[in-house]
């Protein structure tokens, strides 16, 4: 099924190029050359997937990105040509799902692209197995149909990506989880290059629930477990 998306460069080479091979795959593809007239159109219509370069005239990508998770949970791919941690951890702070560092190959955003896709059918498909919205322990609740997290009835606030970590761990409470489990699960594909991304978003979530009962435990060599303290 195709999906529409937008995609914000201001190097209209790559744009096009980007374009091109989404389009080939079958997506239905607008491209813009820099972030505000791509925030413009999504205001008008939100599609199912942006990809934004960072550096581009006007609005940078990472301020596009903060104004879209204002309203917005659509997956976010971020665009960088420096290779920097603190680009990353930027963007993925803001709430962008994936990172991409220029020099890349098009087709590898394209399986990225459809690796997003397969994580947000499988959360449906999870989301609909569970009889009761509501998934529990210790002393947090995670509602699956709003995608909110309470703590004694005071919402916490989490990125998506934080959101989807938290609630894998709750539905399989009862096992450790992998890191590899993790990133094909949560964000959709298995590298350990990208082994980051799980240990980032455990470190946030570790500080976004250290007043509650929980604690997300290391499973040295291994991943990750839900235990009450």
């Amino acid at each position: 099924m195709s999906k529409l998306i937008y995609i914000a460069d201001d190097e209209t080479n790559i744009r096009k190029l980007v374009k091109t091979f989404l389009e080939n795959d079958g997506h239905i593809v607008k491209d813009f050359e820099n972030g505000d007239l791509l925030l413009e159109e999504f205001n008008n219509k939100e599609c199912d997937l942006v990809i934004l370069d960072i550096m581009m005239p006007g609005s940078d990508g990472f301020e596009i990105c903060t104004k879209i998770r204002e309203k917005s949970t659509v997956p976010i791919i971020m665009l960088t040509a420096r290779d920097s941690d603190i680009d990353y951890i930027t963007g993925i702070t803001l709430g962008s799902d994936d990172y991409f560092t220029k020099p890349f190959s098009p087709m590898a955003l394209v399986m990225r692209v459809k690796a997003m896709f397969r994580r947000i059918d499988f959360e449906k498909v999870q989301n609909n197995k569970n009889e009761s919205p509501i998934l529990k322990f210790g002393d947090i609740n995670i509602n699956t149909d709003t995608k909110t997290v309470s703590h004694l009835n005071n919402n916490i606030d989490l990125t998506p990506n934080e959101y989807n970590l938290l609630t894998y761990l709750f539905e399989n409470k009862d096992r450790a989880i992998s890191r590899e489990e993790l990133l094909n699960k949560v964000w959709g594909y298995d590298s350990e290059i990208e082994t980051r991304a799980a240990d980032d978003t455990v470190k946030r979530l570790r500080k976004k629930i250290s007043q509650t009962n929980i604690i997300i435990e290391t499973v040295w060599g291994f991943g990750f477990r839900l235990k009450e303290n």
